[in-house]
């Protein structure tokens, strides 16, 4: 064994023997519900949504925005349609205190929308927070205490029955801080979060929440919004909707509640667990523009939004402008969008795969000939123009690329049609070409090259000018100037038509055969842009095949164009 294989071999059993310290963790443990119904449901309608990018979002920050980035997000979060708005936590920073009475002093909350402010079940921040949304039209005032086993045996120390009583007295203060906002004519619904839901004793979840239901004494027209939070993604998304079913069957007058869910990512499944949770009974989505949050992030409320509506389920959000929502959310963030984020990245709907891009052409061309009403295209879930983006940015090339992404790039750039031998000869042209440039080419080089290989294609020949008449017997003559290298020379042919008395000259005057094999010619763009396209192969006497394009406002002078180009490329 050589020093080489001995060396590759001293790496393969050294990463076999390496061990991730997987031991230190314990598996979560499984609802029993054997009788779950929630797989077997569908999602129909959006839910309930409530944006919490001004404080969930906000805090998890490296740099907060500053209160014009807030307001133009608050501003963005109203064009959107979000009738919910978490606001601040106004008790606990000066800056959302004075955020929130900015826009009810100057009547910046348009009236079906209502402000959501976040507190914990402590006196003197209940009372610093009804301050704070005085004279507002309705507000949703969230409360929220820790429940879960391992924060109330480490963090607070407290019994079951201690937490439950922690909880029924803040609500008895909100209740009684929040009569003179109702006196005041100001709407007020209590939200309730048993935080770290997931890591809560089902039991106990469903007992703390009827006891401050107890408080609160919601009416079926007037409910509590009790909101079940993954603080922490503890374990895959279907125990998340085993745990809501479970909670929505054991609580006591779930008419009187709404079932609200914010979920976190830490195990890159909040929009899944979200989507599972509606299905498991829930009313109402917390989360944020693209899943800014804490740690791994929130639900991703424009990925929840967006795959209602490519089911054919309208979002009640307006995303259409999805660029504008793209430039926003990272200037008051500073948190750039992934080119691959669901819907809203640079590249989500681009394809450099060869097939894939044949598949997408082929499926364009399908949607529109009409013969179906919806929207299917290969590869693309939904139509970028639904989004803000255009369908020609879907297909894109690169050294993966092939012959389907030219023709794609060609056709919807710059209007030219190919036929299929033309794309063998060129798609090899343009690989060879993004192989040299390494890396992506733009549709203007992809075109340059295209017009260098068949349009102005280098050689001896030259058309210089030429004159078309009609003669006896419904025939035509042509004569034309040829440049042949350095020489001049005057062409003269009689047919049956223009091509075929320019291809008669052209025999006559270079002395070599030339017929004319293929031909097709269409119009580019309308109007007084309109240009002819012609493309022409032409053989030789041992029949090889050249192709040549000419492109011209006059269709007989784009004809000639291409048949001196075909005849460039075969010298060539």
């Amino acid at each position: 064994m050589n020093a080489e294989d001995q060396s590759i071999t001293n790496v393969q059993t050294s990463a076999s023997m390496k061990k991730m310290p997987f031991q230190k963790y314990k598996a979560f443990t499984p609802i029993p519900l054997k009788d779950r119904t929630w797989p077997d449901q569908v999602i129909s309608h959006a839910p309930r949504w409530c944006s919490v990018d001004l404080r969930d979002g906000n805090q998890a920050l490296v740099e907060p925005m500053t209160p014009n980035e807030k307001q133009r997000m608050y501003d963005l979060l109203l064009e959107l349609g979000f009738k919910e708005i978490e606001v601040g936590f106004p008790a606990a920073s000066q800056t959302d205190f004075d955020f929130v009475r900015r826009i009810i002093e100057e009547d910046m909350i348009p009236d079906d929308v209502t402000i959501q402010v976040l507190c914990q079940a402590r006196e003197e921040l209940i009372t610093r927070t009804c301050e704070a949304v005085a004279g507002a039209k309705n507000v949703i005032f969230h409360l929220y205490n820790s429940t879960s086993t391992l924060q109330r045996k480490v963090v607070f120390k407290m019994s079951r029955e201690e937490v439950i009583e922690l909880a029924a007295n803040a609500t008895k203060i909100v209740k009684t801080n929040v009569a003179g906002l109702i006196a005041a004519g100001t709407r007020v619904t209590l939200e309730y979060s048993p935080e770290s839901y997931t890591a809560t004793e089902m039991d106990f979840a469903v007992e703390i929440c009827a006891a401050v239901m107890k408080v609160w004494e919601p009416e079926v027209d007037n409910k509590i919004i009790l909101n079940l939070p993954s603080t922490v993604e503890m374990a895959t998304p279907n125990i998340y909707a085993d745990q809501l079913e479970w909670f929505i069957r054991h609580l006591p007058e779930r008419d009187k509640a709404v079932i609200s869910l914010h979920t976190h990512n830490d195990r890159g499944t909040g929009v899944a667990a979200s989507e599972l949770g509606l299905m498991a009974g829930a009313d109402r989505i917390e989360g944020t523009l693209f899943g800014n949050g804490e740690r791994t992030g929130n639900c991703d409320v424009i990925t929840m939004a967006m795959n209602l509506f490519s089911q054919g389920v309208d979002p009640e959000l307006y995303l259409s402008d999805m660029p504008k929502i793209v430039e926003i959310s990272e200037a008051c963030t500073k948190i750039p969008v992934h080119v691959r984020q669901p819907y809203a990245g640079d590249l989500v709907f681009t394809a450099f795969s060869g097939s894939h891009q044949d598949a997408i052409r082929k499926g364009m061309a399908f949607v529109e000939s009409g013969s179906e009403g919806a929207w299917e295209v290969p590869y693309l879930p939904i139509d970028p123009a639904d989004v803000g983006g255009s369908y020609r940015e879907t297909v894109r090339v690169n050294s993966q690329s092939g012959k389907g992404g030219v023709a794609f790039i060609l056709e919807n750039y710059f209007g030219v049609s190919l036929p299929r031998s033309v794309l063998l000869e060129f798609s090899p042209i343009v690989q060879q070409l993004s192989e040299v440039n390494g890396g992506e080419l733009k549709p203007d080089v992809i075109w340059q090259a295209f017009v260098s290989e068949f349009i102005d294609v280098e050689g001896p020949y030259q058309l210089i000018d030429y004159a078309v008449k009609s003669i006896p017997d419904d025939r035509e003559c042509c004569d034309a100037n040829i440049k042949v290298a350095e020489n001049q020379v005057e062409v003269h042919g009689e047919g049956s038509g223009p091509i075929d008395a320019f291809i008669e000259g052209l025999m006559q005057a270079l002395n070599e055969p030339l017929t004319v094999v293929e031909y097709q010619e269409y119009a580019l763009n309308e109007g007084s842009e309109a240009q002819a396209i012609s493309i022409l192969a032409i053989t030789d006497d041992k029949q090889n095949k050249y192709y040549g394009v000419g492109i011209s406002q006059n269709t007989t002078t784009a004809a000639f164009k291409s048949i001196i180009a075909a005849i460039n490329r075969k010298w060539r």
